[in-house]
């Protein structure tokens, strides 16, 4: 069975700093893209930052220059690092994969339990 665990999160003030971890666990064949999504209360998850298997990397426009995704292919981890955290940063953060199980099967879609991170002073 796959698993994806975060790690990482926590309570920082703003301008600080941290880095989310997420590990990849169980029979994977092949893994596609990697994100990071956040949810804030009352808001919709977001798509945060997502690399491809070529290393292609896309972020939302308000982290860009502040968050930077990077991966692990033969650890299957994948990171984010975040720094120059402001309150409006604060939220849940999901860890996803697009993977496929078995050789030449299908991919399909997992996630993470989350992380909090809280930026406040």
């Amino acid at each position: 069975q796959v698993q994806l665990v975060e790690s990482g999160g926590g309570l920082v003030q703003p301008g600080g700093s941290l880095r989310l971890s997420c590990a990849v666990s169980g029979s994977i064949f092949s893994i596609d893209v990697m994100r990071w999504y956040r949810q804030a209360p009352g808001k919709e998850r977001e798509a945060v930052a997502a690399i491809s298997s070529g290393g292609t990397i896309h972020y939302l426009e308000s982290v860009k220059g502040r968050f930077t995704i990077s991966r692990d292919n033969a650890k299957k981890m994948v990171y984010l690092q975040m720094n120059s955290l402001k309150p409006e940063d604060t939220a849940v953060y999901y860890c996803y994969i697009n993977a496929a199980p078995l050789y030449s099967g299908p991919y399909y879609d997992y996630w993470g339990q989350g992380t909090q991170v809280t930026v406040s002073s």
